[in-house]
Order: structure tokens, then C-alpha cells, then sequence
């Protein structure tokens, strides 16, 4: 147990499966009878059968607009649209507000965003001091942060983020073993530290979020005596992945149930090929079922040379929200989908829009197993009919588009 958090780290990934399929009905009951909007979006859904993920890949994706727009809907009567299985009161200790203005609920529950196994596998120990460098203003990362913290058994100093000069001073003076916020902000006290010639030795590894962190920025850290780790945790979801010393690719939380569909749609993608994460938290207080995150990644084959035996995404690669407006009106890709779903012989497609502004022009590179006569311009008419807008079609062999999750590609010009 003394290298990971928790057994359920390692359990069997038969075992995993079983046990989180065991609990998805009674999330589904919960949520249905425990929130208004769910009551709404899951009706007519018999909870007990959604024992399987080809059963739960039946159910509405509900993506972060939605959820905005119930908010918005509701706001001065219930200001979480409906999601929130709890009340104001002990068993809501923060309300929380991230752009949009986007509401979130945290419950009492010991470390509720579960981000104590992020913590624990970037090196965090109980006894560590942890210079939190996370906003603690309206948003909640910096509490996402701080629960894990205590969780792993650390104490935290709130530092926030600017006032670099105090911050320096407080490093230096209380020696803290880490840091957790984002990399950018711990480029920059590192950068005036050397500048300021600051003692910010103590400084031994990072817990970062909220921003990529590219191998080249990995490095500069190593270089001065940081090992930094990454997360990526969500205002909605809490923790949905962590880096562990293994450095391949994030390593599924296991308090959710994670899946990887083509952008506009609920549907599935194969292994290895980049797609939306979409996520169903076990979570009781805020019981999200299937909730689009909007970001792209890609499940990674095997499991993680540290033990920890959960499915593995390679991180983040984009945003999967790809609407484009051509000739004045938006183009969607579950309307992509929704083409290439009127067609047996289609195995994926893309639009590229190209051209200058004012002067669009639509193709739609199609994978086909078969090229019947006239599918090209069976294509064409779907085009029309769904998107009101004429399109060429390029017809293309399976394996022929780049795997990089974009259903939609915005090829013009902007001189």
C-alpha cells in the first residue's frame, strides 16, 4: 500500500469493471430521482438496465452548454439548474462559479474531488507542506487541490496566485516540500527567484493543472530540481486523471466512469482513436451521467508500469467543441454525424471548410469500405439536407483521415 493511495488503485481491471457496473443503475436511480434535470434529460430510461457501457453509450451525452442553459433558465430558483442532488447547509460547505458564470456545489464529503491520488502520485506524503498556488477566488481549483492535500495528510499554505515577492518570502521561510498550480505561474516564481537570488530549494516536486504542460517545460523544471506531475480535474467532475512516475499518458480516476466518443455525438470511438471524454462520476452529491467535458483525448493501450491497473488517456489534445460558420450559419459535427450515419459504406468523416472569409467553400473527406455508383452524390444531397448548405464530397479509404478527434476543419484563410 505504501506506493499507491488506495487498493482500489490496483485492483484487476476485471474486478474494476465489475464493481463500476455493479454501481452505474443505482447512480442512474439516484440521479433521476435526486435531480430535477436529470428526472428530465433520463425519462423514460429504466435505470436498472443501464448495467453495461454499451447500455450506458444509449444515453444523452449532457455537454457544458446544456448545463449553462438550465442554469440560466433557473437562475433565482436554483442556481445548478437542476443537477444538484444537495442543499444549501452543511452538505454544501462552497458554492463555487467558473466562467460562464458556471455554478458548482461541493459537498462534505472527505477529499470530495478525490484529487488525493493525483497528490499521492506526484510524490506528496503526509507530513508535506504544499504551497497551494491555485485562485482561491470564486473557482475551485485551488480547494480541488487543497482536499487532496489533506487527504494524502499534508498541510497547505493558501498562497493564490500574484503578490510573487510574498510568496518568494514565504517559500523561503517555510520551506514547503511542493507546489501545486498551474505551470505557467511556477515558471514565473521560479524564473524571479533566480532573478531575486530567493532560497525556493525546499521545492521538490509540483502537482500542476489547468494548462499543458509540454515536455520542454517538463524539462526546464527538472533542471532546477522539480518533478512536476499533471492532473486534469474539471470545476464539475473533480479529479478525471493523474500522471504517475511511469510518465505515460493519465491514469483514470476511480471514482468515475470515463468514455471516448466521436465530437457531436454519443457514440463510442475504438481504442486508440482521439475523441470527447465524456464522464459519469459515482458521485452522489452531483450525479453527472454521461457529461461531455468538450475535451479531446485518446484511450491508451495496457495499463501503467506502477501497478495502478485503471485505463489509461495519452492527456489533453484539444477541444472537441469544433462548430464553424460557413456562409453565415453554423455547421455542427453531430451534423457531420449525422450524414455519415445515413451511409452503410461510411466509416468516418471530415469537413474541411477552405477558402477566404466571404468566399467559403465545403468538402467532406468521407472513409468508404465500399464506393457504390453515385455515393459520392448521395453524400452531396445529405449534405444539403442537413446542413442547408452544398458541400463537395472526397471519397477516401479507411485509415486515409488523420486520427487527431476533428470532425470539422477550419482550413481557411484570415489575411
Amino acid at each position: 500500500m505504501a506506493d499507491h493511495f488506495d487498493a482500489l488503485e490496483t485492483r484487476t481491471p476485471a474486478q474494476r469493471e465489475a464493481e463500476l457496473l455493479r454501481a452505474l443503475p443505482a447512480q442512474v436511480a439516484h440521479a433521476q430521482r435526486s435531480s430535477a434535470a436529470y428526472q428530465q434529460v433520463l425519462a423514460g430510461v429504466d435505470a436498472a438496465g443501464i448495467d453495461s457501457r454499451s447500455a450506458l453509450a444509449r444515453l444523452p451525452v449532457v455537454r457544458k452548454h446544456e448545463l449553462l442553459e438550465r442554469q440560466r433558465a433557473a437562475i433565482g430558483r436554483d442556481p445548478f439548474g437542476g443537477f444538484s442532488a444537495i442543499v444549501r447547509g452543511p452538505a454544501m460547505p462552497h458554492v463555487f462559479s467558473s466562467p460562464g458564470p458556471i455554478y458548482e456545489p461541493e459537498g462534505a464529503a472527505r477529499d470530495y474531488w478525490r484529487a488525493g491520488r493525483a497528490m499521492f502520485a506526484a510524490g506528496f506524503r503526509a507530513g508535506d507542506l504544499v504551497h497551494n498556488a491555485f485562485s482561491y477566488h470564486m473557482t475551485p481549483g485551488a480547494f480541488i487541490m487543497e482536499s487532496g492535500a489533506h487527504a494524502v495528510g499534508c498541510s497547505v499554505f493558501p498562497a493564490g496566485v500574484g503578490q510573487t515577492e510574498q510568496q518568494l518570502q514565504a517559500i523561503a521561510e517555510l520551506r514547503p516540500d511542493g507546489y501545486a498550480g498551474t505551470p505557467s505561474f511556477l515558471r514565473i516564481l521560479l524564473e524571479k527567484a533566480e532573478e531575486a537570488k530567493a532560497d525556493v530549494s525546499s521545492l521538490k516536486k509540483a502537482l500542476t493543472g489547468g494548462e499543458a504542460l509540454p515536455p520542454s517545460l517538463r524539462d526546464w523544471f527538472a533542471q532546477r530540481g522539480v518533478d512536476v506531475y499533471q492532473s486534469y480535474a474539471t470545476a464539475d467532475l473533480g479529479l478525471i486523471a493523474y500522471e504517475t512516475a511511469a510518465r505515460e499518458g493519465l491514469v483514470i480516476d476511480e471514482g468515475v466512469i470515463v468514455e471516448i466518443v466521436r465530437p457531436g455525438t454519443g457514440e463510442p470511438v475504438a481504442e486508440g482513436e482521439v475523441g470527447e471524454v465524456v464522464v459519469t462520476t459515482l458521485n452522489p452529491d452531483y450525479p453527472l451521467v454521461r457529461f461531455g467535458t468538450g475535451d479531446l483525448s485518446a484511450v491508451l493501450p495496457g495499463t501503467c508500469r506502477t501497478g495502478r491497473t485503471n485505463m489509461r488517456i495519452k492527456g489533453w489534445l484539444g477541444r472537441a467543441d469544433q462548430t464553424t460558420k460557413v456562409r453565415g450559419m453554423f455547421v455542427h459535427p453531430g451534423q457531420v454525424a449525422d450524414i455519415a450515419r445515413r451511409f452503410p459504406e461510411v466509416v468516418r468523416a471530415r469537413l474541411v471548410v477552405s477558402g477566404e472569409m466571404a468566399n467559403d467553400a465545403m468538402t467532406l473527406r468521407v472513409e468508404a469500405r465500399t464506393r457504390p455508383e453515385g455515393l459520392d452524390a448521395r453524400i452531396a444531397e445529405a449534405i444539403r439536407d442537413v446542413t442547408k448548405l452544398r458541400g463537395d464530397v472526397e471519397l477516401l479509404d479507411p485509415g486515409s483521415l488523420p486520427n487527431d478527434g476533428k470532425v470539422i476543419e477550419d482550413a481557411r484563410s484570415y489575411r
